[in-house]
């Protein structure tokens, strides 16, 4: 995993199945323009709106011909891009994906930042439902770099560090995730849900990150063909109405959060009031955060403070 300039949002809510293209690193020397304008035409023909973009990044990443006609003809095929190319940008790192890995999406940047806000150095954060991984590894590098730049002593790991734990009941995601978080020295569990977690971090959970799927079932065949048959079902499915895993999340939360500690997830904004009640039947104080650039829904969840008296009832 290593940093990489800011690129193009990904539009993954739009129709277009080749919607999204990260920046290019600079390739030591200019292709042939034709071998160029050839790739660009068949990436644009098969419907990618970014096919100059994505065919500079094909370009830098194929080490011969033979290895970039097989890349375009995947893409081409709809592949999603980070899957070609093995990787996809979040938060300026590069995140590890492979076929089969839920991408993660730029809206989910605002999860990262409402969770740095409430992260301190060598606070336990776990990224429960982490796919890949990318969000405690950004969270940790987040963390880190405010660490160096305003002298925030750290406690009791190095460097600004967090202890990192994160878990999925999906194989493939556990092998990208762990390949992802090593650099922030985390720990990636298989298995579903907490079952996954070791049972020592039990009411000792600073923040908890939980972008769990909130696509509701009958949802599922809107999504754009990149998201609907190259990543997992049960990284998308929500059930009936969007929020059946985060009810499973939210249930079993109060007893993994420390006093105070927070649980963060994504979902939709006509899905937030909804969401927000069933963390709040669950003991939490709920706060929302909301993007309008990016499309992106925040809610805070923070159990109550060792001693805290509940609110009266109204």
């Amino acid at each position: 995993m290593s940093a990489v300039p800011p690129y193009r949002p990904q539009q993954r809510s739009t129709p277009p199945e080749c919607s999204s293209a990260p920046s290019a690193p600079t390739a030591p020397a200019e292709p042939p323009s034709l071998a160029r304008d050839a790739l660009v035409a068949q990436l644009r023909d098969a419907g990618c709106v970014f096919a100059e973009d994505e065919a500079a990044l094909l370009l830098a990443a194929a080490r011969d011909s033979a290895e970039l006609s097989a890349m375009a003809g995947r893409r081409a095929a709809g592949l999603p891009l980070e899957h070609v190319l093995g990787w996809a940008e979040f938060c300026g790192l590069r995140i590890a994906v492979e076929p089969g890995v839920f991408v993660p999406r730029r809206r989910s940047e605002l999860l990262v930042r409402q969770a740095a806000s409430v992260t301190r150095p060598g606070a336990l954060v776990v990224d429960l439902c982490c796919g890949s991984g990318a969000l405690g590894a950004a969270l940790a590098a987040s963390v880190a770099s405010r660490t160096q730049e305003d002298g925030e002593p750290g406690a009791r790991l190095p460097g600004g560090r967090i202890e990192l734990h994160a878990a999925d009941l999906d194989g493939a995601a556990v092998r990208c995730a762990r390949r992802n978080v090593a650099e922030a020295g985390g720990r990636v569990h298989e298995g579903d849900l907490f079952d996954a977690l070791p049972a020592g971090l039990r009411a000792r959970v600073a923040v908890l990150l939980a972008n769990v799927p909130y696509v509701p079932t009958s949802s599922l065949g809107l999504l754009p063909a990149e998201a609907r048959v190259h990543e997992p079902r049960r990284a998308l499915d929500g059930g009936d109405d969007g929020l059946g895993v985060l009810r499973r999340v939210t249930a079993e939360a109060p007893r993994w959060l420390a006093p105070g500690g927070c649980l963060l997830t994504e979902t939709s904004e006509a899905q937030a009031d909804a969401a927000a009640a069933v963390m709040e039947n669950d003991g939490l104080a709920v706060r929302i955060d909301r993007c309008e650039e990016s499309g992106a829904t925040v809610l805070t969840g923070t159990r109550p403070a060792a001693g805290a008296r509940p609110a009266p009832e109204a």
